[in-house]
């Protein structure tokens, strides 16, 4: 039975060969020089391969063990690597464009259970009340224990009106929450903005995809144009000058990364740094300048062109939480070390990695961990993000909201330039204490803390920034 195994084992390392060669793993191994296969790491993983094939209580189908195999080393690699199956990768594709059917939040791996990095705002989810830091630990009736992130995503997605029971477990909850949500279409709308009060303008990026930069231009344009007066015209007559711009990127889970060079190509000189990668391949590390070149992907226009030149200059504040990360760190991470923006709010989440979509045959792909993001400066967003230079919570007595962040998650990398990243005490709560040293109880906070509305009255980040851009305006006066 052994020898059947070995003479197996060694057949299956050849067809391990060739499938590695078919798929373009030679070409990319080949960027650092030849690497021999691993012959014996190889034999082994052919002997459990046929192990299974032989012992297994069912029969199992040969494609569904390589999957299996291809799914377990990227999941194992960081909380980001992962396989995509046709279905995801297309969901993925889809996603970009900023439509798509399911609940609405950011996921990531915690414990081999679902944790919630962010909510899409005003979707399905968000309405429900799931939470930052939320444990998803039932989808329906099936637990998620032991499911691949693509897995409980692909379960996530589906056809808009479909129901799905989430089972969450919550800190500060003494058991379960269950949480019915009906999918939707996903469409978010990236880019918002608003005239908050005379002169001083607000624009709020929800997510970067591909339309991003074209509507960032758009509504700096108009709000630009509003401010200005025009002869003969009673109404604009009265408009105020644009004095000041907040940037609001709390919440914004990321997206793509020629978006976020284009939104930062909006507020600073042309060919600026604006991010730096830094892999083991060749092609993982260049910089990116703000410049059509690195953001228009291909077309034709730069889709800054018709940008007011005053954009470059206008007094600007960049809104920051711990559910900010990976695009829109680089963008809060360029603007900050221009000296361009004053960063304002609390610790971003700390993605500072980059994911490279290597597509395969049948439709299939890997998302791959690559290369990790720098400043401008240099600086090092993996596991510690971005520290705002204006430290402000999300409510006016000071008191921290718990967060789930990059230096949380499982196998997430380290930060190479400062390793002492993600290293904070996490036995202290964040949460304030009361004078009996006990946390405060839901009624003392549902008394307290009125319900949050982003850029709504109670916001109180949001006014915290007006303030400044104000106080800009008598300094410079």
């Amino acid at each position: 039975m052994r020898s059947t195994l070995q003479k197996a084992g060694l057949v299956f390392i050849g067809l391990v060969a060739g499938v590695l060669v078919s798929l373009n793993f030679s070409a990319i191994a080949q960027k650092e020089g030849h690497n021999p296969l691993p012959v014996e790491e190889l034999r082994s993983f052919a002997d459990v391969f046929n192990a299974i094939k032989q012992g297994y209580v069912e029969p199992i189908d040969d494609k569904k063990l390589i999957t299996f195999a291809i799914s377990g080393m990227l999941s194992n690699l960081d909380p980001h690597s992962a396989y995509l199956d046709s279905e995801a990768f297309k969901e993925l594709q889809v996603s970009t464009q900023g439509e798509f059917g399911g609940l609405g939040i950011e996921v990531g791996m915690e414990d081999g259970f679902v944790k919630v990095v962010s909510p899409i705002e005003d979707t399905p989810a968000d309405r429900a009340g799931v939470k930052a830091g939320d444990l998803i630990i039932k989808l329906d009736e099936t637990p998620v224990k032991g499911m691949t992130l693509s897995d409980a995503v692909k379960r996530m997605r589906g056809k808009p009106k479909t129901p799905l029971k989430l089972t969450i477990v919550r800190k500060g909850e003494t058991k379960p929450l269950e949480i019915t949500i009906v999918r939707d279409k996903i469409k978010v709308q990236s880019v918002k903005s608003k005239m908050i009060e005379p002169g001083y303008g607000y624009l709020r990026i929800t997510q970067f995809q591909e339309e991003t930069v074209q509507d960032v231009a758009r509504h700096l344009e108009k709000m630009f144009h509003a401010g200005e007066a025009k002869a003969g015209d009673k109404a604009k007559s009265e408009a105020v000058p644009l004095k000041g711009l907040v940037l609001d990127l709390r919440n914004d889970p990321g997206g793509l990364l020629h978006s976020a060079i284009g939104v930062s190509a909006a507020f600073l000189p042309p060919k600026s740094v604006v991010v730096s990668t830094d892999g083991r391949t060749e092609d993982a590390k260049r910089k990116y300048l703000a410049s059509a070149e690195d953001y228009a992907r291909g077309q034709k226009d730069d889709l800054l062109k018709s940008l007011p030149a005053a954009a470059k200059t206008i007094p600007l504040v960049v809104l920051v939480n711990g559910g900010s990360a990976s695009a829109s760190e680089i963008v809060a991470g360029a603007l900050q070390d221009h000296q361009r923006a004053v960063v304002m709010g609390t610790q971003t989440f700390g993605k500072g990695s980059v994911q490279t979509i290597l597509p395969l045959p049948s439709s299939t792909a890997i998302k791959l961990t690559t290369a990790r993001y720098y400043t401008p400066r240099g600086r090092s967003i993996q596991a510690k993000g971005i520290t705002p230079d204006v430290v402000v919570e999300e409510s006016a007595n000071g008191e921290p909201r718990e967060r789930i962040r990059e230096a949380d998650l499982e196998r997430h990398l380290d930060n190479d330039k400062d390793h002492s990243a993600g290293k904070e005490d996490k036995t202290k709560s964040p949460h304030a204490k009361n004078g009996n040293g006990k946390g405060k109880s839901e009624e003392e906070e549902a008394v307290k803390t009125p319900p949050f509305e982003v850029a709504g009255k109670n916001d109180y980040q949001l006014g915290q920034a007006v303030n400044l851009l104000k106080a800009w305006q008598i300094i410079k006066r």
